[in-house]
């Protein structure tokens, strides 16, 4: 049984608040269960080396834990250095955000998104991607009431969710301690016209069969179009 009594194919209770950051360009904060995550992003009027010149934008983002978010406390990487999984995590929600919008409409600025979390309870790159996309989307309009670009571009929505094998049973969503139990963890990542973005799958245990694989998508692809109720804020 899982926590909560939730079924298999459910997500965890899912909020986002706006405007948690003034300073920010954009700002929310998306708790998924005992998730929470705060992302805030900032427009810079200038672009990395490699697209100067090429009257295109760019969109990157940062990522941390605070040292309380989890049960015991972690070392700021701010001391330790950033870990492996820190800059994969950064990595995958900046190419998951660069599909939101077309690079060339924004002109010479960076959007850069800082994702931080304040509590962690599995998910936390899931929720990241899906904070930051709607956190993105303030910072869009604000670049135009600035006059910094001169239209909306059109914006596609993306958000992503988790989806696991525990004790030989499919689940959607998974929380920590499913997290750590599973025989099979999978993120994924979605436009809201369907089409995968990206996909990270691991056998934690044991090769797993295609079939199972087609089950997690499936259900992830129910979760994320559940998401996307979001964006009707």
């Amino acid at each position: 049984m899982r926590s909560g009594d939730r079924p298999a194919d459910s997500l965890r209770p899912v909020s986002v608040e706006y405007g948690i950051q003034p300073s920010a360009d954009g700002s929310a904060l998306i708790r998924m269960g005992n998730t929470h995550v705060l992302c805030g992003v900032t427009i810079e009027a200038k672009v990395p080396p490699f697209l100067k010149g090429r009257g295109q934008g760019w969109i990157t983002a940062e990522y941390g834990m605070l040292p309380c978010a989890t049960h015991s406390r972690g070392r700021r990487e701010a001391v330790s250095g950033l870990s492996g999984r820190t800059h994969e995590i950064q990595r995958l929600i900046g190419r998951s955000l660069r599909m939101m919008v077309d690079l060339r409409l924004l002109g010479e600025h960076t959007l850069r998104i800082d994702c931080d979390v304040l509590n962690a309870d599995g998910g936390t790159r899931c929720a990241s991607i899906t904070g930051s996309a709607l956190a993105l989307r303030q910072a869009l309009r604000k670049m135009v009431e600035r006059q910094q670009i001169q239209s909306l571009p059109e914006i596609l929505p993306v958000a992503a969710v988790s989806a696991g094998v525990v004790a030989g049973c499919p689940v959607l969503d998974l929380d920590y301690a499913e997290d750590s139990a599973a025989d099979v963890d999978a993120n994924f990542v979605m436009s809201r016209d369907g089409r995968w973005i990206e996909v990270q799958t691991t056998a934690e245990g044991a090769p797993f069969r295609p079939e199972l694989f087609t089950v997690m998508a499936e259900l992830a692809s129910q979760g994320i179009q559940q998401l996307f109720r979001l964006w009707e804020d």
